[in-house]
């Protein structure tokens, strides 16, 4: 037996998908405006996971463009048969729908094959006994009068031809009488049944497992009388240490046991989500033609048993001490947006940032924008990572100089829709300062609603001059305590009273992203030739 402990990919690694190869289990999660794209994580046994890489990246054209951090690519499903991987998958930013398929997740994925026929969200891959592939998507199918409301659809599809090979039939639409958000649609054949697992309730508090099942695949579904199956939303928002738990897909172990993959929310000093939506494991039994979670104890617990003897040396990279000299950057490290034109160079002198004029505050716009989503210019210079510990301290070293007096560069933190605290090196009136800013942002609606709108506004927290051109800029993170400070040839230096990490994590910007941090550099809306050079970035956990 081994001991698994929740959650097993923590941080910003939502919307898990699971399947079960020859050589053990592959799982895949969303990435939204963070590149590349779905990161791949694997494990022999359940229990010990490693990341291997990503299924987009700029060798098969993945494209998003940093916005929100909201948009882009989730909910993805990943599907293993007859020796072939596929991940299926939507890309807001981009053409829709569309597969990925290879052989061997660690040695890239196909380039997307776009799905014109599938509509909606959060479709999933079946295939049956027979080997006949299915879709199963989500969108407003079910009839109600002259009116069509959401609900699950499934059709079949040609996977060699890769095209809709019949109509999409309604087959279910929630276990709550018109239920926000019917989607994350996952089905499976167990015995003499179909059985359909989705989430409903929104990504948020209210999220929740449910779970239907036919005998016949084209038939309307019955729902499971215990529905829901998992879910924390009766929890209420006080002293909840695990909230927003849905969006599960299931897979059998070494021994023919069930478990499933979910995503929850750890909460954070309050009712505050930090950390973004992450990954979490759990035992499911079968009783009486019905699949129970987490069975005896109904909660989500902090660790399972798993029969298996099987270890693995390979780890995820909770902790990050990377010193840029030109070698491949670690899998943990991202940018946000695809990096087109100048973003960053990874030299032997350093990871050089370039001072380009996109902001590392943009102008939002809605989600929804394809004039906007469409556009390739130069992308945000930011180079970081994403919080995986309620408590950490993060450290960036880094050299620059502003020659001019829009140009910044230095380290950042940030959750969604321009809320972010960032230490920036800048020249005023001619002299060279460091400041600790706040952003915020006020908005009218979430960034996925038509009409969205939102103004982002800086508040200078902290400024001093500095004389050295080498800095290391860090935070140090207990809960929601956040403390900034600078280390020069004279010491270290707290940069003002310590900040409160609930103020870029406010509720109105939604649970659908986590904090990411890193390095950053820019012109503030001018091109420039200047960078500056970051020599080491630390990440260390400390809970």
């Amino acid at each position: 037996m081994r001991t698994v402990k929740n959650p097993i990919i923590p941080g910003f690694y939502p919307d898990p998908s699971i399947c079960k190869a020859d050589d053990g289990y592959y799982l895949a999660c969303s990435n939204f405006e963070m590149y590349p794209g779905i990161p791949i994580f694997f494990s022999t046994n359940l229990v010990d996971w490693e990341q291997i890489g990503y299924a987009m990246t700029k060798e098969n054209g993945f494209h998003v463009r940093a916005n929100t951090m909201t948009g882009g690519v989730m909910a993805p499903t990943i599907r293993y048969h007859n020796g072939t991987f596929y991940i299926i998958n939507a890309n807001f930013q981009d053409k829709g729908n569309f597969i990925v398929k290879t052989n061997d997740p660690r040695q890239g994925w196909s380039d997307p094959i776009w799905l014109d026929d599938i509509p909606g969200i959060d479709a999933s891959l079946f295939f049956d006994d027979d080997d006949q592939a299915y879709i199963v998507g989500t969108g407003n199918v079910v009839p109600n009068g002259d009116q069509m409301e959401p609900g699950i659809y499934v059709c079949k599809y040609d996977i060699e031809k890769m095209k809709v090979i019949s109509e999409a039939v309604p087959i279910w639409d929630s276990a709550l009488r018109h239920a926000w958000s019917p989607e994350a649609p996952h089905m499976y054949k167990i015995g003499d049944y179909y059985y359909l697992m989705i989430s409903e309730g929104g990504t948020e508090q209210n999220h929740a497992v449910t779970v239907a099942r036919s005998k016949d695949i084209f038939s309307w579904f019955d729902g499971n009388p215990a529905n829901p199956v998992l879910t924390n939303r009766n929890l209420g928002y006080n002293d909840v240490k695990l909230t927003n738990i849905g969006h599960a897909d299931l897979v059998q172990g070494e021994h023919d046991e069930w478990y499933a993959v979910f995503l929850g929310s750890r909460t954070v000093d309050g009712f505050y989500k930090n950390l973004g939506r992450e990954t979490f494991i759990c035992p499911v039994e079968w009783q009486h033609g019905w699949p129970f979670f987490t069975p005896k104890t109904g909660h989500v617990e902090k660790e399972y048993q798993i029969p298996t003897d099987k270890f693995s040396l390979s780890t995820l990279h909770l902790t990050t001490n990377q010193v840029f000299d030109g070698t491949t950057l670690p899998l943990e490290f991202i940018t946000w947006g695809t990096p087109y034109g100048h973003v960053y160079q990874n030299e032997t002198d350093g990871l050089k940032l370039f001072c380009n004029k996109a902001m590392i505050t943009p102008k939002l716009y809605w989600a929804l924008d394809h004039e906007q989503n469409s556009s390739r210019e130069t992308g945000i210079s930011f180079v970081g990572r994403r919080q995986t510990s309620i408590d950490f301290q993060a450290e960036a070293k880094f050299s620059f100089t502003p020659r001019l007096e829009n140009e910044s560069a230095g380290f950042v933190i940030m959750q969604a829709s321009n809320h972010q605290y960032r230490v920036e090196k800048r020249l005023l009136d001619d002299e060279m300062v460091l400041r600790l800013i706040l952003t915020t942002t006020t908005t009218n609606t979430y960034p996925h609603m038509p009409g969205f709108k939102a103004v982002s506004n800086d508040k200078v927290l902290y400024q001093t001059m500095v004389s050295d051109e080498e800095l290391v800029l860090g935070l140090k993170a207990i809960g929601q305590h956040y403390q900034f400070y600078v280390k020069d040839d004279a010491g270290i230096h707290e940069l003002g009273d310590a900040q409160d990490g609930r103020l870029i994590n406010p509720e109105e910007v939604g649970c659908m992203s986590g904090t990411i941090m890193g390095m950053f550099a820019t012109g503030n809306g001018q091109d420039t030739d200047n960078t500056a050079i970051f020599k080491q970035f630390e990440y260390l956990p400390l809970s």
